[in-house]
């Protein structure tokens, strides 16, 4: 049986999950994607104060919206294509 003897690999507690921040899945995309947040958003449609919110935890993307960002994610032509479909 292993001792814990360094507090360094000892297990998370609830406030140090609590403590801990969580980077957004929109920040991810974008930053996967090399766009700035005025980039990601004029590209893909997504309102720029929208953007912020979910980047900064302030506001979490509902369903249709994480959705979309799935999508983006994996294939992020095609939906710049379509959307440029859309708006010509």
């Amino acid at each position: 049986m292993t001792k814990i003897d360094d507090m360094s690999d000892a297990p998370l507690t609830n406030s140090d999950l609590k403590r801990m921040k969580r980077t957004p899945q929109a920040k991810i995309i974008r930053r996967a994607l090399k766009l700035s947040q005025e980039e990601f958003s004029a590209t893909f449609q997504i309102a720029i104060g929208t953007l912020r919110d979910w980047e900064q935890n302030r506001v979490e993307p509902d369903g249709a919206a994480k959705a979309y960002l799935k999508v983006i994610a994996h294939a992020p032509e095609t939906v710049q294509k379509a959307l440029q479909g859309a708006t010509q």
